[in-house]
């Protein structure tokens, strides 16, 4: 990596709100033990909250982040006559190619390990493995539901080709899986012999062909079981809606779990969500007609994000709740990528999955969903979506229609980052005017957009494009890690 791209990695890795037990922050050097443990636990945090790295960072205050430099050079750090870079290396299994890198920060020396999450087996430093729980470093086998985890990723890695039902007759896959669903979402004509139908299947790894025997891939269950129930490791991933009466969980109106494969389901299940929607007679000058208050392309994209980004070696199963005020997705397992990054980043757990979904016509373009979400809430005037990494599983929430007097600080500065990121990718940049634009903020009150777009600076989330700059009528706003 060069200068550049170490310090957005390095400004990107503080916006955590504490270390976590991928990334851990340092002032100085205590000990190459240490240092070799840390890179254990790193790589088998990093596996067990699905990110491609871990790092150990030193240079920054552990508790406030601050950027402080650091005394420590790993690079000509010599343990005896041995560099430390392969010292660690030796006495790492598997030996991992961790990366090490220097560089200034806000004028301060940064020292920099990059260390890859494990894939085939826990990395074990002279031949324990660790974890981080908290701020600590603690030996993996300690904390065994940890260690099942990362072990149950690795077997999981390939769960879309795994085998759902197998030792089957022709005539139990036309039984199980409803092919006419395929050719219909492709637009392709439905092929006048089974065997066609068969041979299509297989080169798509929905079916495969065993010892003259045919077998359903989880992949071809999960798409186009007729019913998820009858594949016993699916069943646990059907989808749930459940719509409450107020605000809260304290009266269910409807619950309402499903049992297609998710192909075949699909527009059943996003029409159905659409009718437990509220409608709204106008939201903005631009919509004077009856319409639902949030926008259908959002809620398509949403349903479909929640599909194809759970974590699907984690229990539970997808679950839209519709409150009177919002509505929320939920899927299992922790994001690959961190929330405040989504608009930008794009990367797929399930990637057989996602093509697939993408093919069918089930949702957008790689990487373009939640673009669209943000542009459609700002049509539609809603609040910003909200992203976030919870325990076990992210979510996303959609907010009904407020003024922006009835938004609060949070809202609004969440609102402004998503117009700056949206603004970005878009090749423009936000301004003053395209501010007021989203809020609906008249002209004679730039004011208020100029309060907001301050208070996001303070938030660390958006930045000047061109600091030097003397004009505040003509400022350019893009996001932090632009």
């Amino acid at each position: 990596m060069n200068n550049k791209e170490l310090e957005d990695l390095l400004r990107n890795l503080i916006q955590s709100p504490k270390e976590n037990e991928w990334i851990e922050f340092k002032h100085n050097f205590h000990s190459k033990e240490e240092i070799g443990e840390t890179i254990s636990a790193l790589a088998n945090g990093a596996a067990l909250n699905h990110q491609p790295y871990g790092y150990l960072i030193f240079g920054i205050e552990n508790k406030t982040h601050n950027v402080v430099g650091t005394s420590f050079h790993p690079k000509s750090y010599k343990v005896g006559s041995e560099e430390i870079e392969n010292w660690l290396c030796q006495r790492l299994n598997p030996r991992i190619d961790f990366k090490l890198y220097e560089f200034e920060y806000e004028g301060k020396q940064i020292s920099l390990f990059q260390v890859p999450s494990s894939e085939n087996q826990p990395v074990d430093f002279l031949h324990v493995s660790y974890i981080r729980i908290g701020s600590y470093v603690r030996i993996l086998r300690d904390f065994p539901e940890k260690e099942r985890k990362i072990w149950s990723k690795i077997r999981h890695s390939q769960f879309e080709k795994e085998i759902a039902l197998k030792n089957l007759s022709p005539s139990d896959i036309i039984n199980f899986l409803d092919t006419q669903c395929y050719f219909d979402l492709m637009h392709l004509p439905y092929p006048s012999t089974r065997d066609l139908v068969l041979e299509k299947f297989i080169s798509e790894k929905l079916v495969l062909v065993q010892n003259n025997n045919y077998s359903i891939t989880n992949l071809g269950g999960l798409l186009f079981a007729k019913n998820l129930n009858t594949f016993p490791d699916l069943a646990r991933k059907v989808v749930r809606v459940i719509n409450y009466k107020g605000t809260n969980k304290l009266e269910t109106l409807k619950d309402s779990i499903g049992t297609k494969g998710y192909a075949i389901g699909f527009q059943g299940l996003v029409s159905y969500i659409n009718d437990q929607l509220p409608q709204n007679e106008e939201i903005s000058k631009a919509l004077r007609k009856k319409v639902r208050m949030y926008p259908e392309e959002s809620i398509r994209e949403l349903v479909a994000n929640a599909l194809i980004h759970q974590d699907l070696s984690e229990k539970g199963n997808p679950v839209i709740e519709i409150y009177s005020d919002r509505i929320e997705f939920s899927n299992p397992g922790l994001p690959i990528i961190t929330p405040i990054r989504f608009i930008d980043e794009y990367q797929s757990r399930n990637e057989s999955l996602a093509d697939m979904m993408r093919r069918l016509g089930m949702c957008e373009e790689k990487g373009s969903g939640i673009d669209r979400v943000i542009f459609q809430s700002e049509v539609f005037q809603l609040p910003a979506p909200e992203f976030l990494a919870q325990e076990k599983h992210t979510k996303v929430i959609m907010f009904s229609h407020l003024t922006l007097n009835q938004m609060d600080k949070t809202d609004k500065i969440r609102a402004c980052y998503q117009h700056a990121c949206l603004s970005y990718v878009s090749n423009t940049k936000m301004t003053n005017q395209s501010l007021r634009q989203r809020f609906k903020i008249a002209e004679k009150n730039s004011a208020i957009a100029s309060r907001i777009i301050h208070e996001t600076i303070e938030e660390g989330l958006i930045k000047e494009d061109d600091p030097n700059s003397k004009s505040r009528k003509f400022a350019k706003y893009i996001p932090f890690w632009a």
